[in-house]
């Protein structure tokens, strides 16, 4: 009689897994690990986990503590064998007639720079030749000048003897330092950098809404005050591949090139002292002035005022200019032909956005003030308001400099106000 043989039991797999066959010499499956969304979170109860403290803010926390210094010794002598009394003191900030001397600061407020010199907030002076202007030119350092300040010249610096800096809370110095303060070595400084910041938004606004005919919007809007097909009757405006030319490569004018780069624009440059490659790396093409009033829809002026560039938007420059074109001037009145612009304005054929005029105020009846196609700002898309902070701010940091014997970061020479407005 033949054994009984026992059936083989075969394991079935655990409840909840599934038994994957593998052919044969193929590699084992990978392990499944738990989703990210049903691992446990943790206890929103417990306190949160920190990091350990390191033994010092400013080193590793296995760092070596650092050494202290050893304290004097007995008998008057410091611990390494100099008598007492022998070694000189710390050094100290000097002092003279402009105040204490104190390390720089970054964007410093306004309000510290009596920090860093004796300035009396008080005393303003808008006339060199009285007397009391004459008493406080005798010790300062430094002169803080603004907008208004009176000229420099041979006569004020003579009764300057210890002036070394001015320190130009604005824009142009021009108006103020004379040959006289180069013949002397007055070192210049300028916050023009501070005011071209806003002159640059202000032009890049005009720039935008010129385009997109903001003006005659509002306009044709008042009058009709009705549903309208503004679709077929504003079929050319907007800002998309519309051509904006730039004329001056200053300051300003390259400010205006960077903030008017992510618009789908056709940038057109014309300065004499640029070339095409320098214009190409600033986002331009280089062409000259004719062409670029030819083929731009906004004409944005930013030249400085010399007299080479005295009328260089002429009435010939203007005919060029295609109909319905608008042009900007933030820079200097007398770099356009006024008469010849407002002949063309009377018309309707040209738009303008000018801040600046010939003369700065215009008589009032100027037809300048009622046209419909022109925007007229009294000369303020330079620093208005809260701006008028940051070139306060840029003049503290160039005084805190100054008073450690830096360099300012933004020096005037006698060559650069040839090329400045």
């Amino acid at each position: 009689m033949a054994p009984r043989t026992r059936p083989s039991r075969r394991r079935r797999p655990a409840r909840g897994r599934r038994r994957i066959r593998q052919p044969p010499g193929a590699a084992p499956p990978r392990r499944r690990r738990t989703p990210r969304h049903r691992r446990t979170a943790p206890d929103p109860a417990a306190p949160p986990r920190r990091p350990p403290a390191p033994t010092c803010p400013q080193e590793p926390p296995n760092a070596r503590p650092a050494a202290r210094t050893p304290r004097r010794r007995a008998g008057g002598r410091l611990p390494d064998g100099v008598p007492r009394g022998s070694r000189p003191p710390p050094a100290r900030p000097a002092r003279h007639a402009a105040g204490h001397r104190a390390p720089p600061a970054r964007r410093r407020h306004p309000g510290q720079a009596h920090r860093l010199a004796d300035l009396d907030p008080e005393l303003v002076v808008d006339d060199f030749s009285t007397p009391a202007a004459a008493a406080a030119l005798r010790e300062p350092e430094v002169i803080v000048s603004c907008w208004g300040c009176p000229p420099l010249d041979a006569t004020v610096l003579a009764a300057a003897p210890r002036l070394r800096a001015v320190i130009h809370a604005a824009g142009s110095v021009k108006h103020h330092i004379t040959e006289a303060c180069w013949e002397r070595g007055i070192e210049v400084t300028s916050a023009a950098w501070a005011n071209a910041l806003p002159v640059a938004e202000y032009t890049v606004a005009a720039v935008l809404s010129a385009n997109k005919r903001l003006l005659q919007l509002r306009s044709d809007y008042r009058r009709l005050r009705a549903p309208h097909d503004w679709q077929a009757r504003y079929a050319g405006a907007g800002n998309y591949r519309r051509t904006v030319g730039i004329v001056g490569a200053s300051r300003i004018g390259r400010r205006v090139l960077d903030l008017l780069r992510p618009y789908d624009l056709h940038l057109l440059l014309h300065d004499p002292y640029v070339d095409a490659a320098e214009a190409a790396l600033l986002g331009a093409r280089s062409v000259p002035l004719d062409e670029l009033c030819a083929a731009a829809d906004v004409v944005s002026v930013h030249a400085p005022e010399l007299p080479a560039t005295h009328h260089m938007i002429d009435a010939r420059r203007l005919a060029l200019m295609p109909d319905g074109a608008t042009l900007v001037n933030t820079s200097r009145g007398s770099l356009i032909d006024q008469d010849a612009l407002v002949a063309e304005l009377t018309t309707g054929r040209l738009n303008a956005v000018l801040d600046v005029t010939f003369p700065e105020v215009l008589p009032p009846d100027s037809p300048l003030y009622d046209l419909p196609n022109v925007v007229l700002t009294p000369h303020v898309a330079g620093s208005l308001g809260g701006e008028l902070h940051r070139m306060a701010a840029a003049a503290a940091d160039e005084l805190a400099r100054w008073t450690v014997g830096l360099p300012f970061a933004h020096p005037v020479g006698p060559g650069d106000t040839d090329r400045s407005a």
